[in-house]
């Protein structure tokens, strides 16, 4: 086999929550050049619900055309830090990227986010990223083409970014900062950028309530929706104790509706006969996809292409369920 001679070709890459997802996908896409990927993960061993590990991911990445040094490596944990920077010198030799990817979510309102997820989030996003970024930096100096890339939002201080989630805008912002600081601090050594991944159009500050089809139409909604209502039961509706209402703009679209509410739930056509806990305006497309588990809603949700109206810990329970639903549909 040729040896690879991309442009990232025997460069050093530190990738932090690069066991899976962006972070595994950035990986993966480095090891094409021929890439040494550090990958500076938690999940040392399967998790039952979500897909890989960091040995897992060393698999890929060799497979791609990389090398691999998977580290266990908590963010919040300064040693391990530490312990994983060395690892990567001894090996590779130096370290010639860091990608500040490892992150704590919860898209919850001010009284509805308990302290430890505060804590998480602002201890994983970002402390982490700054602790990692500060274990790396003395090595990065040494580096022709020392970058830190950091997955965070642009700084927008807009009020539409913060009243439904505050404490994880926060901690986003904070690895923001974190760019706007270091890309100053170590101008002319080290470049400091921010990567925020777009997956549709970005909110718009004026809210419009789609309007609804006259009546419904045969197709993949009603057809994910017979599925739900075949996955409803007693102990579902005890769990959630939510009505949702959906707003869907495109084909067989329209207004329908979801309540775990009523004895054995419920799905229909229309709005529902009491008030929705929960109104969700999103696509069609999306809708099914949401449901299917091919796009998170929290993705979407911070894209735009999801808008949710009401108590958004129930909006939340209503993510848990879509998860459990997934096989089915």
């Amino acid at each position: 086999m040729l040896p690879n001679t991309g442009k990232l070709a025997g460069c050093t890459v530190f990738i932090t929550g690069a066991s899976r997802g962006i972070g595994k996908a950035i990986a993966l896409k480095a090891a094409k050049d021929g890439a040494n990927i550090v990958i500076a993960a938690k999940t040392a061993q399967a998790h039952p619900k979500l897909a890989g590990t960091i040995y897992s991911a060393a698999e890929e990445i060799k497979a791609a055309g990389g090398k691999a040094l998977p580290c266990v490596v908590d963010v919040r944990d300064e040693q391990q830090i530490s312990s994983a920077v060395e690892k990567a010198v001894e090996k590779f030799g130096g370290i010639d990227i860091l990608v500040n990817n490892a992150s704590a979510i919860s898209l919850t309102n001010t009284l509805e986010t308990p302290t430890k997820k505060v804590d998480l989030m602002m201890n994983v996003n970002t402390r982490g990223t700054y602790l990692t970024s500060k274990a790396c930096i003395p090595y990065l100096k040494k580096s022709k083409i020392a970058h830190i890339l950091n997955l965070s939002p642009p700084l927008n201080l807009n009020p539409l970014w913060f009243k439904q989630h505050c404490a994880y805008t926060i901690a986003k912002y904070g690895m923001s900062l974190c760019v706007l600081g270091m890309a100053e601090e170590f101008k002319g050594e080290i470049a400091v950028n921010a990567l925020w991944p777009k997956t549709g159009a970005l909110p718009e500050l004026k809210e419009e309530e789609a309007q609804p089809s006259p009546k419904p139409r045969s197709g993949a909604v009603e057809g994910t929706f017979r599925i739900v209502k075949d996955s409803l039961s007693d102990d579902v509706v005890k769990a959630t104790q939510a009505i949702y209402q959906f707003e869907l703009s495109g084909e067989d679209g329209g207004t329908w509706f979801l309540d775990l509410k009523s004895k054995g739930g419920n799905v229909g056509y229309g709005e529902p006969s009491d008030r929705a806990d929960v109104v969700m305006s999103m696509s069609t497309d999306d809708f099914v996809k949401m449901f299917s588990g091919k796009l998170k809603p929290t993705i979407a949700f911070m894209s735009g292409r999801l808008k949710i109206k009401g108590n958004m810990a129930l909006a939340i329970k209503l993510e848990k369920l879509m998860n459990q639903m997934n096989a089915r549909l």
